[in-house]
């Protein structure tokens, strides 16, 4: 059993507390309203003029036209909100200590960036091998730079507070916490708090070399962050212990 045990933030002490990486959460989009139905306002003139409306209308589908256009829950603006949406939603779960909702919720906002991937066209997004979200969405013509950036945060972001959430279970899956950071790392190699929970996650897995090499790679990011220091001599000493007991079994 270790001597501490990483906190929320997957630190040390655990002592701090603060939120995950969402900076408070975009605030929670209205849902578009639906178009309101025509309230007829009785007599032969109502009456007249829907035929009338009926009549254009179907001319013009006859000219392959339509007269208009009906909500998409599926265009990719809304899948966007949604997407955001999930995640604010998980970022309030977070801070209302309620990890396995914010779980929840930032799964659901993951599957929302995934569908995107389907609605803009990607083959592979159904596939169970994972696709490069940020390459799909550079391709479409759909989205604004905005709405590209406000996706390709969103899934780091969301991976990163998994990870947090998972460091506050009583039974934390370190294997899951590294996945979670390695995901961020492949897209922003230089994350600060992904580095360093990669570093506890390894630490807590055994594999103490790989531990040292992201935890002083945090530490490059931030030198004087107490936590990291306290980790990275704990590593050095297991590993020294290990070496130490091979030289052992070796005379």
């Amino acid at each position: 059993m270790s001597a501490i045990k990483a906190g929320h933030d997957g630190r040390a002490d655990g002592g701090r507390s603060s939120l995950p990486d969402n900076d408070g959460g975009s605030p929670r989009l209205q849902q578009c309203a639906q178009p309101p139905t025509s309230g007829g306002g009785g007599g032969g003139s109502g009456r007249t003029k829907d035929a009338r409306y009926q009549q254009q209308l179907l001319q013009h589908r006859h000219h392959g036209g339509s007269m208009l256009k009906q909500p998409s829950h599926n265009e990719p603006a809304d899948v966007v909100r949604r997407a955001l949406d999930f995640k604010s939603q998980g970022t309030q779960c977070y801070k209302d200590k309620k990890y396995r909702e914010a779980i929840g919720k930032y799964h659901r906002a993951l599957l929302e960036i995934k569908g995107l991937c389907r609605v803009l066209g990607d083959p592979d997004a159904g596939s169970k091998s994972p696709s490069p979200l940020l390459p799909t969405i550079s391709k479409s013509s759909t989205l604004t730079d905005e709405q590209k950036g406000a996706m390709e945060n969103a899934e780091l972001e969301c991976y990163n507070s998994l990870a947090a959430c998972l460091l506050q279970m009583e039974l934390v899956n370190y294997e899951r916490v590294k996945e979670y950071c390695l995901k961020v790392l492949h897209k922003e190699g230089k994350n600060f708090k992904a580095l360093y929970r990669s570093g506890v996650a390894y630490y807590h897995l055994g594999d103490f070399q790989k531990a040292l090499h992201y935890l002083k790679e945090s530490h490059k990011q931030e030198p004087s962050d107490t936590n990291v220091i306290r980790y990275i001599q704990l590593t050095e000493m297991k590993i020294r212990r290990s070496a130490q007991r091979e030289k052992k079994e070796a005379t």
